[in-house]
């Protein structure tokens, strides 16, 4: 990138913005001394009083007549760092495609233009990451569906236990591929969700809870969104109960909050998620410490529950459920 020319510097600009204002407040100020100086204007029957009185009036106006003049020059600058503060909180906040408009030439403009150039390096890099994330856990499916066969037919012949175990560990490796498929298409931010429809979820609820022995308590609630998404969600929060509930009861509950929106609580009497790590749950591969892995899951069954919680525009948190054990609450908007 070019260097700015000397002219073209913010602090030159500044300066002599600086001095243009000293100047022209000592003309004026020179010139008010003229004006109310009773001895060279013939003015001596005029009191000392209204005297000052005049003479502080005009260096009031003198004053506001500068910061009048100064005031576009201030402003126009403070506009492009506003302008740039807001394009970059937004690509903070995962816009990665946020760029800002490069006006003039001087260190602001520089500045607009490095991040420009920054933002659009990180973009492609996360866009490769993921478009990779993606294809290599789509390809990976062939090769792990020979696997699966090939542990069948093994299982036949060796040890029971050692069939049991080959078949565990093709189970977590399916469930892997598919929670990290999944969760790079969540996370790509130009991927449309399917149109939402009206989803009867007392009823998907209820359909998990059977299939995992938890028990129920819902009225008959619907909520608008991706049913497949929704499925994932609710299956998520009560296989990762039944997981590390320690054989405990577990518990689904469908609410209606004051504000009409939708509480889905599961909940189970295991030792429970210690409060530090109440949101690091939530992140991409993080276990308890102590989680053992012969108990199953990946460490992203939860972290798909927060993303499809929030791809629904609503959330999920894990609560405390007394003296033992922990609820996880995702909380949906009400249906319009």
């Amino acid at each position: 990138m070019r260097e700015v020319a000397p002219g073209q510097r913010l602090f030159v600009r500044f300066y002599f913005a600086l001095l243009a204002s000293l100047v022209t407040a000592a003309l004026l100020f020179g010139l008010a001394h003229l004006r109310f100086d009773p001895a060279r204007a013939g003015l001596a029957i005029v009191g000392p009083r209204m005297h000052a009185l005049g003479f502080v009036v005009l260096l009031v106006a003198i004053a506001l007549a500068v910061a009048a003049g100064a005031y576009p020059v201030v402003r126009r600058l403070t506009r492009r760092l506003e302008r740039l503060q807001r394009s970059v909180e937004a690509w903070g906040d995962g816009q990665l495609a946020t760029r800002v408009a490069v006006e003039g030439e001087d260190e602001v403009a520089r500045l607009a233009a490095s991040f420009n150039d920054a933002a659009a390096r990180i973009e492609a890099l996360v866009g490769a990451q993921k478009s990779l994330l993606a294809n290599a856990s789509h390809e990976l499916r062939s090769p792990l569906a020979r696997i699966r066969m090939a542990a069948e037919l093994m299982a036949e012949q060796a040890a029971p236990a050692i069939g049991a175990e080959l078949r565990r560990n093709v189970a977590e490796l399916d469930q892997l591929i598919d929670e990290v498929l999944l969760a790079s298409r969540l996370d790509a931010v130009d991927v449309a969700m399917q149109p939402p429809e009206e989803v009867d979820l007392t009823g998907l609820l209820a359909e998990e809870c059977a299939r995992v022995g938890a028990a129920l308590q819902a009225g008959a609630h619907t909520a608008m969104g991706d049913p497949k998404l929704l499925r994932r969600m609710v299956r998520n929060l009560l296989e990762n109960a039944v997981r590390y509930g320690a054989g405990s009861a577990v518990e689904a509950r469908l609410a209606t909050a004051g504000d009409g929106a939708l509480w889905l609580d599961v909940c189970d009497g295991g030792p429970g998620v210690p409060a530090p790590e109440r949101e690091r749950v939530f992140e991409p591969f993080y276990r308890i410490a102590g989680a053992s892995e012969t108990a199953g899951g990946v460490g992203l069954g939860l972290s798909l529950v927060r993303q499809i919680a929030r791809r629904h525009g609503g959330d999920a948190h894990c609560l405390p459920n007394g003296a033992r054990g922990c609820c996880f609450r995702v909380t949906l908007p009400r249906m319009r």
